[in-house]
């Protein structure tokens, strides 16, 4: 049997090197995108096909830009006869808490490329690829109720996009199911950065040692949602939005309002 590729945006590190090795011991194929994080995402191509015996290649790219979504794609299928799943993990963010009237025009327009038009320009490039055999599977990643649209105070930018990226992801479930390519989007909750190359089992180790609190999230959660989409008898589940938080409310986290 061809063995499937999969193409993962982002994947040189956090929830995204999660996901690539994950897919990695199921036999998948992959290309890990980076952006600057070269030397981590060299090392880990070679550390899971050493690993795991699959072959992996690392190629550049800033997913915001058209010409490098173009190039991710074509060096992808000069290596490998096709991308069977593209996970967007990729994905600008400004940490910095701020009114949109603050977002200079470059950082909004960043924001909503890198995080909503890439999907676009990856999937136009790779959909026509997954028809031909009649099976892909496309998975984005957004926030916790992204579905209803809500408002994310100091995060304009970056929840516009991902509010318009979940409509996209639905609609590409909808366009392309006559071609047996499903479309869902992954929604993370509140995972600080030490705990994004984490695993499940160092989480419940950490809990126990500290029963007052609770579980920390993973980017193995993360990434063990993405890989039951991938698989063949998941075909069913298309267009949904599943949010993987812990139970914590995310926004009303953020909601932090200030005395006038």
């Amino acid at each position: 049997m061809k063995k499937k590729t999969a193409l993962i945006t982002g994947g040189a590190s956090g929830i995204g090197k999660k996901t690539a090795q994950l897919l990695a011991e199921n036999g998948y194929q992959l290309v890990i995108n980076y952006r600057k994080s070269e030397s981590e995402a060299v090392f880990l191509a070679k550390e899971i096909s050493d690993h795991y015996g699959t072959n992996t290649i690392a190629v550049q790219g800033d997913v915001a830009n058209k010409e490098d979504c173009i190039r991710i794609v074509d060096e992808s299928l000069s290596v490998y006869s096709s991308v069977d799943v593209l996970v967007h993990n990729a994905g600008p963010y400004i940490h910095e808490r701020k009114k949109m009237t603050d977002y200079t025009f470059d950082e909004w327009n960043y924001l909503i490329q890198g995080n909503l038009t890439a999907v676009f320009h990856l999937s136009k490039l790779i959909i026509p690829e997954m028809r031909k055999q009649n099976w892909g599977r496309i998975i984005t990643l957004g926030f916790d109720r992204v579905e209803t649209a809500p408002g994310w105070i100091y995060r304009s930018a970056f929840a516009a996009a991902k509010t318009g990226l979940a409509s996209l992801t639905k609609t590409i479930a909808m366009e392309e199911a006559q071609y047996g390519i499903t479309a869902n989007m992954v929604c993370p909750g509140d995972i600080t950065s030490e705990w994004k190359e984490k695993s499940i089992l160092e989480s419940i180790s950490a809990k126990e040692k500290n029963l007052t609190t609770g579980r920390q999230g993973t980017g193995e959660d993360i990434a063990r949602v993405v890989s039951f989409l991938t698989e063949d008898k998941s075909d069913f589940i298309t267009g949904s939005i599943i949010s993987v938080t812990g139970g914590t409310d995310v926004l009303g986290k953020a909601f932090k309002p200030k005395l006038i």
